[in-house]
């Protein structure tokens, strides 16, 4: 059963609204029925194995009127990979989208994510107490809203990608975000992304799906802590809510093939 996700207001409001909307920009009738569809048949996948899982649509070098097409029919958490991208957009598109950030974080990025995204909404890819210190930092003398934050776990211990690979490490950051001294951080969760031959592998679990579920029982138990876990993209995000996650990041089974970057 396909179904099209509205938020909860009489047809009435839900016109009013795209009406409105229309100083954004705006995809044709054609691709906003296909994004539509698109983001459907992925939400009600997610639901039939787990209803209270977030699905998060990653719109990395697709266009803001690709992004309205789903804000029309209700759909309010974005994932974006890049800084620049991200400010661009959020400047472009309305106030109360929740952005996700999922790329790779540079230090050096740290105080423009914090400063120009007024409605950031998570940071997934904190991966060192630095840039917890240089996010909330620029926060604060910003005044801006508190940032939800996940800290992410190089699960796959693949050289390649970012993420904490000791639990000390994990747990000297936990408690600066728990201090005093972090005001404008709030640590919601643990991310990781899984290997490419994991995600492809028959067995029943992915085994770096399976790391980061037991990271989550050691500092819920040690810290009194209740984490989200952010796991699972297009290729492997049904098996990750089979594991028990909370969030997902699905992109290309939302919005099709993104072009290379330049």
């Amino acid at each position: 059963m396909r179904f099209f996700l509205k938020p909860p207001s009489s047809i009435a409001r839900v016109r009013l609204r795209s009406m409105s909307s229309m100083s954004f920009p705006q995809p044709t009738e054609s691709r906003a029925k296909e994004l539509a569809e698109n983001y459907n048949a992925i939400l009600a996948k997610v639901h039939a194995l787990n209803p209270r899982t977030r699905l998060v649509a990653v719109s990395k070098f697709k266009p803001a009127s690709d992004i309205m097409a789903l804000y029309s029919i209700g759909v309010r958490h974005f994932g974006e990979n890049y800084v620049q991208e991200l400010v661009a957009k959020s400047e472009q598109l309305p106030k109360d989208i929740c952005w996700h950030f999922i790329g790779g974080l540079q230090s050096g990025k740290c105080k423009d994510l914090s400063n120009k995204v007024s409605n950031l909404w998570a940071v997934e890819t904190v991966d060192s107490l630095k840039k917890c210190k240089q996010l909330n930092n620029a926060r604060e003398r910003k005044e801006g809203d508190v940032i939800n934050v996940y800290l992410q776990v190089n699960t796959s211990g693949e050289e390649q990608k970012s993420g904490f690979l000791e639990m000390s490490d994990l747990e000297e950051t936990i408690k600066y975000i728990q201090s005093d001294e972090c005001k404008k951080l709030k640590l919601v969760g643990l991310m990781t992304i899984g290997s490419i031959t994991e995600s492809k592998a028959e067995h029943e679990e992915n085994h770096d799906f399976t790391k980061l579920v037991e990271w989550k029982k050691v500092l819920d138990e040690k810290y009194q802590l209740d984490l989200e876990l952010s796991m699972g993209m297009s290729s492997d995000f049904e098996q990750a809510i089979k594991q028990g996650s909370s969030c997902v990041r699905v992109g290309s089974s939302i919005f099709g093939a993104r072009p290379p970057r330049v």
